[in-house]
């Protein structure tokens, strides 16, 4: 079965193309270019959007902007090509790609989306607590590297792909699919728009 996967909560977007397991090709972009990815991916495979037997997308926590953009993009494909969606959380994904390490995702205003007791939640690099070793991977590791490495996390270099929530991971984590209405993405917060007002 073909599978198209997307993430772009991040300020990274990854996308993935996989037929039964197989990865075919893989893009690693700018949110806006998701749709653009994707056609080059199938362009590259061989295959025709009406070949897609599934799709997956990442659900967040991130940007909003880009969670919006990215669950658009899918739900549009989805109704196109009359297909069921599965959603997947960006901070898994990160986890995936990095078994044992600690997913850090930059929140904005000096915070950071990452697991507390395996569950989601947003707070201050600050306020994690990090055993000394432990590796954190994602952009908002990256972002807060000093103090992440201040309490003795291990942090891969800047260009490490660890830091990607691969969407070929998205595709080995999918659970069910539904319809693409029920997907939703994890916001964990009020939008900035929002919450300003």
């Amino acid at each position: 079965m073909l599978t198209l996967a997307f993430d772009t909560a991040t300020s990274v977007a990854t996308s993935a193309l996989v037929r039964d397991g197989q990865l075919l090709g893989e893009r690693a972009s700018r949110a806006v270019r998701v749709l653009a990815d994707t056609e080059e991916l199938l362009e590259e495979a061989g295959a025709e959007p009406h070949e897609l037997g599934r799709l997956v997308v990442g659900t967040g926590p991130g940007s909003f902007t880009g969670m919006r953009m990215g669950l658009a993009a899918a739900r549009a494909l989805a109704f196109a090509l009359d297909l069921q969606l599965a959603g997947v959380s960006t901070l898994d994904a990160l986890a995936a790609g990095a078994p044992g390490a600690l997913p850090v995702v930059d929140a904005g205003r000096r915070e950071v989306f990452t697991l507390v007791d395996g569950a989601p939640a947003v707070v201050s690099p600050n306020e994690l607590r990090i055993e000394p070793g432990r590796t954190c991977v994602g952009d908002g590791a990256v972002r807060y590297r000093d103090v992440l490495e201040g309490v003795g996390a291990e942090i891969p270099h800047r260009e490490s792909e660890l830091h990607l929530p691969r969407a070929r991971f998205h595709v080995e984590l999918a659970g069910e699919f539904v319809d693409p209405e029920a997907v939703e993405p994890l916001y964990l917060r009020l939008p900035d728009a929002e919450q300003a007002r």
